[in-house]
């Protein structure tokens, strides 16, 4: 939805158009949640350039999880284009901003409240800004997310998924060594797009609106 000055407004944006972004992205665009799927995140910014971690992807290392992953992609991919999921091949992410007051300030009080104020993010693109109440990330290493929390302020604990979730960062097919299985991907996404949309239908059970993908 085109807003105004090169701004669109949309509930999600999806950063990875692989296995992990089209996999949420299709649970939520079953659950009536906009969305919208970048390539991926050149930069992590809080504000400053000079301090952000480029994330690097993880692969699959074994040839039968690899079959697997692409014969699930095939489907993720037939699903997206059937129902015309927003996927910008193309798009890339080169700066996220927490918008609301000072770029990159969020304490740890904050980041540990059981309910903590929404926060909305403005993913900045070489098109324009991305304005959304969530963030799902993939591609990246808990050591990397750790960074990038650091950069925003927030103090993390042992639970970085937590803790991102506290601002609306969610968190699917992310590895330390290793990306996940094709099936541990999906149902991180089911996990995550029954989450969200509980946050934009909280009257609706987690399963009203949609099933889970199914292979």
């Amino acid at each position: 939805m085109p807003v105004s000055g090169g701004t669109e407004r949309t509930t999600t944006v999806i950063i990875g158009t692989g296995l992990s972004g089209l996999a949420v992205g299709a649970e939520l665009r079953r659950r009536g949640v906009d969305a919208i799927v970048v390539d991926g995140l050149d930069i992590l910014g809080a504000g400053q350039p000079a301090n952000t971690t480029s994330l690097q992807r993880c692969d699959a290392a074994d040839s039968d999880s690899l079959r697997e992953r692409n014969e699930i992609l095939r489907h993720l991919r037939n699903y997206a284009a059937s129902h015309h999921m927003d996927v910008r091949n193309t798009t890339r992410a080169v700066q996220l901003t927490m918008v609301g007051g000072a770029p990159g300030t969020l304490g740890a009080a904050d980041a540990s409240a059981a309910e903590p104020p929404a926060s909305q993010w403005e993913v900045h693109t070489p098109n324009g800004i991305l304005l959304a109440d969530h963030i799902v990330l993939t591609r990246c290493a808990h050591s990397q997310l750790r960074r990038m929390l650091s950069d925003f302020g927030i103090a993390v604990g042992r639970n970085v998924v937590a803790a991102m979730r506290t601002i609306g960062i969610y968190l699917v097919g992310v590895g330390d060594l290793i990306t996940p299985s094709p099936k541990e991907v999906l149902r991180q996404a089911k996990t995550v797009g029954q989450a969200i949309s509980s946050k934009v239908y909280p009257e609706s059970g987690p399963d009203i609106l949609a099933g889970s993908f199914a292979v």
